[in-house]
């Protein structure tokens, strides 16, 4: 089968070893409120505000890059894991793979839905960081999920 807009295999081996440190250090960056004094400098904006103070437009700010480090480098990460092709990339594999992303763009906005409704100010800004990489997380869970159920299935029926 032709796929045209999918990773080669090797990009997904790549992408494990990119996402799984990414996402350890942004659990320790959010959580646990960890700062790496070492990524301090200044960072380049095209608008940006610092509560109270004038905004800083097409200039520089002194800022830590902690935070848009590990970001990019989750999402290099999760989309080398969700678009590359596997192995043996068949007509069911193309299948899971389109049913597992329309799943979770359901699950994700279903979630975002019920967050407009119950999150607030600061709290609210929080949930839409954290929603701007669900869509990725939902889509590799169910369909390496499905993946995994069926090579079950296929092992028990031999």
């Amino acid at each position: 089968m032709k796929t045209r807009f999918l990773f080669p295999n090797q990009f997904k081996q790549v992408g494990w070893i990119i996402l799984i440190p990414s996402t350890i250090l942004g659990i320790l960056i959010i959580f646990f409120n960890c700062k790496f004094k070492t990524i301090d400098s200044n960072v380049f904006t095209i608008y940006s505000t610092v509560f109270g103070g004038e905004p800083t437009i097409l200039g520089f700010f002194k800022g830590n890059y902690a935070n848009t480090i590990v970001g990019i480098l989750f999402l290099t990460g999760a989309i080398f894991v969700a678009f590359s092709k596997e192995k043996l990339e068949d007509e069911f594999i193309a299948k899971t793979r389109l049913e597992s992303l329309v799943w979770a763009t359901y699950v994700n906005y279903a979630i975002l839905a019920f967050c407009f409704l119950f999150f607030f100010n600061m709290e609210f800004l929080i949930v839409m960081i954290f929603n701007m990489f669900t869509i990725l997380i939902f889509f590799i869970i169910r369909f390496y999920y499905i993946l995994y159920k069926s090579k079950i299935s296929l092992s028990r029926e031999k």
